[in-house]
């Protein structure tokens, strides 16, 4: 069986503006995983214990980025600014269709 892997946060769609690349730029936000790993090349299962592990974090602030502690906010701002800024210079278009 060919199971098919993640092709890594940087050449994930629409500039990794996608959903698991949130999961990743979280994980880099509370050390699950360091902000060096892409996860290029994971299996659908890694990137699900991914997101258990997310979920998890994020469940002592409400999943709220306003609830996060001054640094862990401060971190949460500078990597999903970077984000939007590399969405935005790929193609990313951050206004919903018709269809969204």
């Amino acid at each position: 069986m060919n199971q098919k892997t993640y092709v890594g946060i940087y050449n994930d769609e629409q500039g990794g503006m996608t959903h698991i690349a949130k999961v990743i730029r979280d994980a880099w936000v509370f050390d699950l995983i360091p902000e060096t790993e892409t996860c290029e090349g994971w299996l659908p299962a890694q990137i699900q214990v991914l997101y258990e592990k997310v979920y998890a974090a994020w469940e002592p602030y409400a999943h709220l980025p306003s609830r996060l502690p001054p640094e862990l906010q401060a971190k949460f701002m500078r990597i999903n600014e970077e984000a939007i800024a590399r969405g935005r210079s790929q193609g990313w278009d951050p206004e919903l269709g018709d269809d969204d």
